[in-house]
């Protein structure tokens, strides 16, 4: 391999490629966008949920309940309607999120020290909306019921000195959550996000790299050359290659100041993981590259590869929860490792003796895929 001459190829290609100002700004702009989009859009978080308030009680202990929602970042009582029916309605017209009913009775079972419920009605067409609704509403009535328990005890004591045995014993929950105390969707979303855009800019600028060449006629020019096809490759894909490390890199820098994504991990092992990553993407791309005849076929051909592996990735949809076989399939896919390679470098801050499996697959998949498609590229026309 001559390096003057793949020196030659990706100057030529750097220059073929930004010398048209729309072409570069394609090149930077989009990606950043469609991260942006996204990250301020894939948000599961539930914020200021429209809570129905129908208190059937009407006492002090119903005020302090309601008080007690009002008081919460997570619910907004946006209608007290009279009845059921009301509430139900409501419900129907997608006017509220969540509706409580507070039973007759209510404070009087609680002054009583007797058990007591309320109702809750979510609306569930989204499963997933609906969950994280029933758990804030679990959360608030869990506290307010401590409350009221501690309070009717330092009455039973004051009305009576002694100690107060209760029939159950006391159970005192300490919750801790590791690497995303606040629980926050986006920080789990978006290095996601960051690999399925730098997969789909990289599949795109290869796959239509020697497609161009054919369509514009220079692919003869370059057959009387005595360039050979391993450094007519390494030409063509080193320069996406750094578009890709590039885009990421500002994609990761946007994700920590706009978003507030930690990056507890190493940033020479994230860089690593995108290196043996872009192998994966870059010959793959090439492969699409000389298989197809025309820029649409490649599109299309790279769409086609993109949405099966975005679907089987584990960015949105748990791995562990898709079938058995689907779960197997999913091992054959590097976006599946390099989302992890992100997640734990970013979240966890988990080193090369967590992630090593993650690492060695990328790196068997590019250099298997590479080597397939260097095998497959052919300096001619057909």
């Amino acid at each position: 391999m001559n390096p003057a001459r793949v020196k030659e190829i990706v100057r030529k290609e750097f220059h073929q490629s930004f010398r048209e100002p729309r072409l570069r700004a394609m090149m930077i702009v989009p990606p950043i966008l469609q991260f942006l989009v996204f990250g301020f859009v894939v948000n599961l978080d539930v914020e200021r949920s429209r809570l129905a308030w129908l208190d059937q009680d009407n006492t002090p202990a119903s005020r302090e309940l309601r008080a007690a929602f009002e008081g919460s970042t997570y619910f907004e009582v946006t209608h007290t309607p009279a009845t059921q029916k009301a509430l139900e309605d409501l419900l129907d017209r997608d006017a509220i999120h969540s509706g409580i009913v507070v039973p007759p009775q209510f404070g009087e079972d609680l002054a009583r020290g007797r058990a007591t419920s309320i109702q809750i009605l979510v609306e569930g067409s989204n499963s997933n909306t609906a969950s994280i609704i029933a758990n804030y509403v679990r959360d608030v009535v869990r506290t307010f019921s401590a409350g009221q328990l501690n309070e009717w005890v330092r009455q039973k004591r004051a009305g009576r000195p002694g100690v107060i045995r209760l029939n159950a014993p006391g159970i005192d929950l300490q919750q801790r959550v590791w690497y995303n105390p606040e629980l926050r969707s986006r920080n789990y979303f978006i290095p996601g996000v960051a690999v399925n855009i730098i997969t789909l800019v990289t599949l795109m600028l290869t796959a239509m790299a020697i497609v161009r060449e054919k369509e514009i006629g220079t692919m003869e020019q370059l057959m009387v050359t005595p360039i050979r096809p391993s450094e007519l490759m390494l030409g063509k894909t080193l320069p996406f290659a750094l578009v890709g490390l590039l885009d990421f890199s500002l994609i990761v820098a946007l994700g920590m100041i706009v978003f507030r994504i930690p990056f507890q991990g190493s940033g020479l092992l994230l860089l690593l993981g995108a290196i043996l990553f872009l192998f994966s993407t870059l010959g793959v791309g090439m492969f699409i590259s000389t298989v197809s005849h025309t820029q649409q076929q490649a599109i299309m051909a790279t769409f086609f590869f993109f949405q099966p592996a975005f679907m089987l990735s584990g960015f949105a949809f748990p791995i562990r929860n898709m079938p058995e076989i689907v779960q197997w399939i999913t091992y054959l896919n590097p976006l599946r490792y390099f989302i992890t390679i992100c997640r734990g470098v970013l979240l966890k801050g988990s080193g090369l003796n967590v992630l090593w499996p993650e690492y060695l697959a990328l790196a068997v998949f590019g250099i298997a895929i590479m080597s397939f498609s260097a095998s497959r590229f052919r300096k001619r026309l057909d």
